[in-house]
Formats: C-alpha cells, sequence, structure tokens
C-alpha cells in the first residue's frame, strides 16, 4: 500500500466518492471525525458499505478506524464493523504491543463469531498520539502476528503535549515531532511491520504534500495517510518506485545470485554490499504490491 485514505464512517457519499479515489486502502473513520451522537449510525453505514463492496475486484482494502481502547466504545464498534469482514482495524491511541495484543484478542472472538478466518484481520496502529505511546515504540515485535504497519500522528500528540503548533513558520514539523517520526520508523523496522507516515493536514498545498511525501520516502517509509481525495495521486506517484529504479534493484539481485557468498558485488562500476542487496529487495517489494 501506499496512500491511504481517511473516510467519515458516517457519510455514505464520500464513502462512495473514495472509492474512484485510487487510494490503495480507504481508513474507514468511527472516530475522530464523527460526532459521539452518530457513532451508532456510522458503524451502520460501514458495515454496510465494506460489506456490500468487499467482494468487488479492484477495490482498495478497507480499513475500520475504530475508538480506542479506553474509551468504552470499541466492543461496540466491532460488534457493528466485523461481520462485514473489514480487511483490517486501525487503533488509535496504541500505547505499546500490550495494546495490539489486546485488539488482537478481541478481533480473533469476532472473527470466530461471524465465520472469518482466523487471524485474516489486519492492525494498524498509530502509535505516537500521547507521549506514552512514544516511549512504547520499542515494544512491537511480536505482539501479533496481525500487526501490518505503524504510523504516528502529530495532532493528538501535540494536544497531549500542550504545544501551540506543531509546526514552525515554514511548515516544518518542529523538533518533537520530527524526533517522533524518526521513533515510528525504527519502531517499525525493530517489528519488521511497514513504516506509514502521518497525514499532510493542508489538502490544497501539493507542492507540499509531495516534498514531505519524496522526504518520507527518502527515510524509509513506505506509504502515507491522506486526509483528502486530491492527495492521492500525489502520493501514489511518490511511493511507487520507478522503472528505473526496479531495474537497478533488478540487477543489484542477480549481481548477488551470480555471485553466491560474496559479500561485495560490481553493478555498472560501483561496488555494492550486503545492506544494497537487502534495500534492493526491500524496493522489489514494495513494486509488488502497489
Amino acid at each position: 500500500m501506499r496512500s491511504l485514505l481517511f473516510v467519515p464512517g458516517d457519510s455514505q457519499k464520500k464513502l462512495e466518492k473514495a472509492l474512484t479515489s485510487g487510494a490503495d486502502a480507504l481508513l474507514i473513520d468511527l472516530e475522530d471525525s464523527v460526532d459521539l451522537n452518530a457513532k451508532e449510525e456510522a458503524r451502520r453505514i460501514t458495515s454496510e458499505f465494506v460489506a456490500e463492496h468487499h467482494s468487488k475486484s479492484g477495490r482498495p482494502r478497507f480499513y475500520v478506524r475504530v475508538n480506542g481502547l479506553t474509551t468504552g466504545m470499541i466492543d461496540a464498534d466491532l460488534d457493528g464493523i466485523m461481520k462485514a469482514a473489514p480487511d483490517g482495524i486501525v487503533l488509535p491511541k496504541t500505547i505499546g504491543g500490550a495494546d495490539v495484543a489486546h485488539l488482537g484478542a478481541k478481533l480473533a472472538v469476532r472473527e470466530a463469531e461471524f465465520g472469518l478466518e482466523d487471524g485474516g484481520t489486519r492492525i494498524l496502529a498509530i502509535a505516537t498520539e500521547n507521549a506514552s505511546g512514544v516511549f512504547a515504540l520499542g515494544t512491537f515485535g511480536g505482539a501479533s502476528h496481525r500487526l501490518m504497519g505503524l504510523t504516528w500522528g502529530g495532532e493528538d500528540l501535540s494536544a497531549d503535549l500542550g504545544a501551540e503548533a506543531n509546526r514552525d513558520e515554514n511548515g516544518v514539523y518542529t523538533d518533537p515531532y520530527r524526533l517522533v517520526r524518526s521513533l515510528t520508523l525504527l519502531g517499525a523496522t525493530a517489528a519488521g511491520v511497514d513504516a506509514i507516515d502521518t497525514v499532510f493536514t493542508n489538502f490544497r498545498d501539493m507542492e507540499g504534500l509531495a516534498t514531505e511525501c519524496h522526504a518520507a520516502r527518502r527515510d524509509g517509509f513506505v506509504a502515507k495517510m491522506a486526509i483528502h481525495p486530491a492527495q492521492v495521486p500525489v502520493i501514489n506517484e511518490a511511493f511507487t518506485p520507478s522503472p528505473e529504479a526496479i531495474e537497478r534493484a533488478k540487477a543489484v539481485i542477480e549481481a548477488f545470485k551470480a555471485n553466491p557468498g560474496a559479500g561485495v558485488v560490481g553493478v555498472n562500476g560501483e561496488m555494492l554490499d550486503r545492506p544494497h542487496l537487502l534495500r534492493a529487495e526491500r524496493l522489489l517489494r514494495r513494486a509488488g504490491r502497489t
């Protein structure tokens, strides 16, 4: 997945429009974008939407962002939407691997109840929406086979910190948020899951979005979340490996295959070692998932 588009779960119109956005995944929201009095209606609309489109070919993946484990609403969320067999659940306000394991147990119960594949529902954890979550970023390894990725959030975190802003006058994240971004990347890598970059909230600034996407890809993130359909093409372009990059990766892999046991190989006049091989293999895996 390259692009993951947030869509309010209580808007049938926006859900239908999102299907044509080109996003690799829809993050159907039952949390922040849905008023407390509209939660039940959002569960119904989301469940019906996922069920209606689940078997259609070429559809995006359907992930549902539920309300957090401490809200008292997550069980009602899961009871309302799991029968539709979403591809995954987005867990907000995650505090480490223990929260992922807790959600995994809840999902196992619903999968059994609704006759779904055991372990088939994946988990994407938003892991930095409070300071406690930041300090738990090293605990995700082995927490659950369901965990497919970690992402971070700067908006809720800024509220938790009591910050006046999370970006400076040039639109660049300030030091606390750059640190959290880096720690999320490291935490995801340590856990062996995808690192997914957070949203870019100025949905009219496509140049700024593209700059942030390219920086994220450069550093090792494999995808980015979006808050508006117009952001999806920019994100997809940034996170789709170019034909030249794919050919170079193939050449690196072939060079190592032709020289089994070699620690260093030459490709187009450049000496490359094992980290270059790992990077090439990772790029081809990304290309195969777009």
